[in-house]
C-alpha cells in the first residue's frame, strides 16, 4: 500500500486548522498584526481589518474590552511576563464566541512592556469537552464564569441605567445564560419593568398593554415576577405552560412563545425589595441546585448593584436639582438683540459643579450678561455659585460699572465662610449703540462673530479670580471696550466646553472658533450648533455653560439699504477689508459709479481714527431717499475731539485728509456720539459722471 502524501503545509495552516492564530500588538501605536488565523478567529476578513487596535470593536463588545484591558493592566503592574483569559466576541452571524487569548509582553530596559505577542483561539468547545473528563468542575467553572463575568460587568454601572443597560444590553443574556430577561423596580406599590431583552419582550409588553408604562401593582397575584418580589422567595418555573394553571393571564402568551422554562428571582437589599429579576430559558426541563444557587447568587449581585444605582441617581438627582435651582428660571426678552444660552451638567460620577450664567436688565435700556465658574464639582460650588450669581446680579443692577461689579462680588465672595473661588466674564452692553464694556476674572474672554464672518477674540486684560483677588489685595478689574455693529454676535463660555484631557486648550479654542464660524447666523440656531459639534467633543467630564448675544442686524430696506462694519485698532488688514466691502456693497445697490469716491473717503477718515484715536471704528454706508436719493458714510470712535480741516504746505506729509473728502464728497459734518463722535459724509449718484 503506498504511504500517504504528506506535503508541508506549514505552522501557520496547522493553527489555521485548529482555529488558532497569532497576534503581534504594538501598544505605542496600537496597531495589530494578524495572521490568516488570527483573522479566522475575529470573524474577519483582510479587507475588513485596517491594523487598528479600535476596528476590532466591530467583534469585542465593550464589556469585553473592559475584561481584556483590567487582565492587561494587571499583568503591567504586577510585572507579570503574560496574562491570558475568556472573552466572547459578537461573529458576523451574530452570535457568540468564546475565545481565548494568551501573550506575552515585551518590555523595554526600564520595564517598560511596549508590544504583546500573543495567540488567540476559538473556545467555542473548551466547556463541552472539558465536561466529558469531569462534569462536575465543568459545572463549577460555568458557575464562576457567570459570576465573575456578572461581577466584572456590573462593577463599572453607576446609575440604574448603566445597570439596566448591563443586564439588556449586548451580552447580557448570554452572561445569564438565558434566552430571555425582564427586570422591574418598585415603584411605591407597583412593580415598573426598567429593562427587556429577548424574546420576552415582546411577551410582556403584550401582556401589559392595559398598565402605563409597563407597570402592575404588586400585589397582582397573576404575575409571577411581583409575586416573588412581594415574597422575596424565588420562583423556579421548569414548564412554563404549567403554569398557565395558576396564572392564567400568561397562558395565551406562553403558548405562543417557544419558552420551556422561567425563574422569577426578587431583587432584595437590606431586606427590602427593590425589584425583580425574571429569566426565561428553552430547552430546559429542570432546575438543579446548582442552576437554582446560581440564580439566586446572580440576583443577590445584580440587587447591590442596582441598590448602589438608586443611591447613586437619589444623590445626583439632588445635586442637580440644587444646581438647577440656583440657576435663572429664564432668559428677559430685550429689544435689540437675540439671547441664547445652553447649560450642561457634569456628568463624571457625582460631581456637580458651579459653572453659572446670567442676563441682567440694566438701567438706561443696557443689559448685562454674565458666564462663571465656581472651583469646585459638588454640592458646595453649586450653594456658592447660586449665592454669588445673586449677589453679581444685585451689584449690576444697582447701576455700577462692570469693574466695581467684580470688585464687589469678589469682596462678597471672600467673606464667605468657605475657601472657593470663582473665575467669570461679565460685560455690559448697550444695546442702542452697541457699546459694551467687559471685565474678566481669571475667566476665558468673550469670542466675537463679526458680520462677515470672521472670528475674534478681544483681548480683555482681566484680573485675578473673585475671591483671591481680596485675599491678595488686587481687586482691580480694567474695563475693555467692544463695539458691536448690528448682525456680530458676542459668545461667552466656562472652560469645560474647550478643554478636552491631554490636548491644549487652544486646541478646544480653535474647535469652538471654527464651529461658531460656520454655524447660522440667529442665536438659538448657532447655539444648538455649537453644542451638536462641541458637546460630544468635550470630555472633560465638568459643567457646560455658553451663552450667546446677537445684536439685531440692521439691514436698511430694499429701496435704503444699510451695512455696518468694525475696524479694530489692531487688525491690520481691517481697513483694506472695510472698503471692499464698501465696494462690494455699493456696486450691489447699483451704485458702483460712487465706489472710488467713498473709498477714497472711507480710508481717509479710518486712517484718522486708527492713527489719532485709542480705539477701533464703526463704519456705517447707507442710502437715504429723503429728500433725494443718496449715500451717506459715517465713522464712529471714542474720540471727542473734532476733526478740523488744515491747510498744509507743500511739504507738508499729513494734513491733507479732510480736504480730500471734502474733494470727492458733496457734504460732510460731524456729530457727537455718546462719549465719542461721528464723522459723516455724502455722495449723490449724479454727481459722480460731472
Amino acid at each position: 500500500m503506498a504511504a500517504r502524501d504528506r506535503p508541508d503545509i506549514g505552522a501557520e495552516k496547522r493553527l489555521v486548522l485548529n482555529r488558532m492564530g497569532t497576534f503581534d500588538w504594538d501598544l505605542e501605536r496600537s496597531t495589530f498584526v494578524f495572521d490568516e488565523g488570527g483573522l479566522a478567529v475575529f470573524d474577519l476578513r483582510p479587507d475588513e481589518f485596517d491594523g487598528m487596535a479600535d476596528s476590532l470593536a466591530r467583534r469585542v463588545p465593550p464589556e469585553e474590552c473592559a475584561r481584556l484591558e483590567t487582565a492587561l493592566r494587571k499583568a503591567v503592574d504586577a510585572g507579570l511576563p503574560s496574562y491570558g483569559g475568556y472573552f466572547q466576541i459578537r461573529r458576523r452571524d451574530g452570535l457568540r464566541q468564546w475565545t481565548h487569548i494568551r501573550g506575552h509582553l515585551v518590555r523595554d530596559e526600564a520595564g517598560v512592556p511596549f508590544r504583546v505577542l500573543g495567540i488567540v483561539r476559538n473556545a467555542t468547545t473548551d466547556l463541552s469537552e472539558f465536561s466529558v473528563v469531569s462534569p462536575l468542575e465543568a459545572g463549577r467553572q460555568r458557575m464562576t464564569a457567570m459570576i465573575q463575568g456578572t461581577t466584572e460587568a456590573l462593577s463599572q454601572a453607576v446609575t440604574v441605567a448603566d445597570v439596566t443597560a448591563v443586564l439588556t444590553g449586548p451580552g447580557g443574556m448570554e452572561r445569564f445564560g438565558a434566552d430571555g430577561l425582564v427586570l422591574g423596580l418598585v415603584e411605591g406599590s407597583e412593580l415598573k419593568l426598567v429593562g427587556l431583552a429577548g424574546e420576552p419582550m415582546s411577551m410582556l409588553t403584550e401582556m401589559e398593554l392595559d398598565h402605563v408604562e409597563n407597570s402592575f401593582p404588586l400585589a397582582d397575584h397573576s404575575q409571577p415576577l411581583a409575586e416573588a418580589v412581594l415574597t422575596q422567595q424565588p420562583r423556579f418555573v421548569a414548564s412554563l405552560p404549567a403554569l398557565a394553571d395558576r396564572f392564567p393571564s400568561l397562558g395565551p402568551y406562553i403558548r405562543r412563545r417557544r419558552l420551556d422554562a422561567a425563574a422569577f428571582l426578587p431583587l432584595v437589599a437590606q431586606a427590602r425589595s427593590i425589584g425583580g429579576l425574571g429569566l426565561f430559558y428553552r430547552d430546559r426541563t429542570e432546575f438543579s441546585v446548582e442552576d437554582r444557587n446560581l440564580c439566586i447568587g446572580l440576583a443577590g449581585i445584580v440587587g447591590q448593584s442596582l441598590q448602589r444605582a438608586i443611591f447613586f441617581d437619589e444623590e445626583r438627582k439632588f445635586a442637580t436639582d440644587l444646581q438647577s435651582a440656583m440657576l435663572p428660571r429664564h432668559i428677559p426678552d430685550v429689544d435689540g438683540a437675540e439671547i441664547a444660552v445652553r447649560y450642561r451638567t457634569a456628568w463624571s460620577g457625582r460631581d456637580v459643579g458651579g459653572d453659572w450664567y446670567d442676563v441682567i436688565l440694566l438701567p438706561r435700556g443696557r443689559i448685562g450678561i454674565v458666564v462663571g465658574d465656581v472651583q469646585g464639582h459638588d454640592t458646595h460650588a453649586a450653594a456658592i455659585m447660586g449665592q454669588l450669581r445673586i449677589a453679581l446680579r444685585a451689584y449690576a443692577a444697582e447701576g455700577h460699572t462692570p469693574s466695581t461689579v467684580l470688585a464687589r462680588a469678589s469682596r462678597f465672595l471672600a467673606e464667605l465662610d468657605t475657601e472657593r473661588f470663582a473665575t467669570c466674564t461679565y460685560a455690559q452692553v448697550d444695546l442702542g449703540t452697541g457699546a459694551a464694556k467687559a471685565v474678566r476674572a481669571g475667566h476665558l474672554g468673550p469670542m466675537v462673530r463679526h458680520t462677515d464672518g470672521r472670528i475674534g477674540w478681544p483681548r480683555l486684560r482681566g484680573g485675578l479670580p473673585l475671591g483671591l483677588a481680596t485675599v491678595f489685595g488686587d481687586d482691580e478689574y480694567p474695563e475693555t471696550r467692544l463695539d458691536l455693529v448690528p448682525g456680530e454676535t458676542l459668545v461667552l463660555c466656562t472652560d469645560g466646553l474647550v478643554e478636552e484631557p491631554g490636548l491644549d486648550i487652544e486646541v478646544g479654542l480653535d474647535a469652538l472658533a471654527e464651529a461658531v464660524r460656520t454655524g447660522p447666523a440667529e442665536a438659538e440656531a448657532l447655539a444648538d450648533h455649537v453644542t451638536e459639534g462641541m458637546w460630544a467633543r468635550a470630555k472633560s467630564g465638568d459643567d457646560i455653560a455658553l451663552l450667546v448675544l446677537r445684536r439685531n442686524p440692521d439691514l436698511g430696506t430694499a429701496q435704503a439699504p444699510r451695512i455696518h462694519q468694525y475696524i479694530h485698532q489692531a487688525d491690520p488688514e481691517g481697513l483694506a477689508e472695510a472698503r471692499a466691502a464698501l465696494r462690494h456693497s455699493l456696486e450691489h445697490w447699483g451704485l458702483g459709479v460712487l465706489a472710488d469716491d467713498v473709498e477714497v473717503a472711507a480710508g481717509e477718515l479710518l486712517g484718522n481714527v486708527l492713527l489719532h484715536t485709542e480705539g477701533g471704528a464703526v463704519v456705517t454706508l447707507e442710502v437715504l431717499l429723503e429728500p433725494d436719493r443718496r449715500v451717506r458714510l459715517w465713522v464712529n470712535d471714542r474720540s471727542s475731539v473734532r476733526p478740523h480741516r488744515r491747510t498744509p504746505g507743500e511739504a507738508a506729509t499729513s494734513g491733507r485728509g479732510l480736504m480730500m473728502v471734502e474733494a470727492v464728497a458733496d457734504r460732510w459734518g460731524v456729530e457727537p456720539r455718546g462719549e465719542g463722535k461721528a464723522v459723516w459724509c455724502e455722495f449723490v449718484p449724479h454727481a459722480a459722471g460731472d
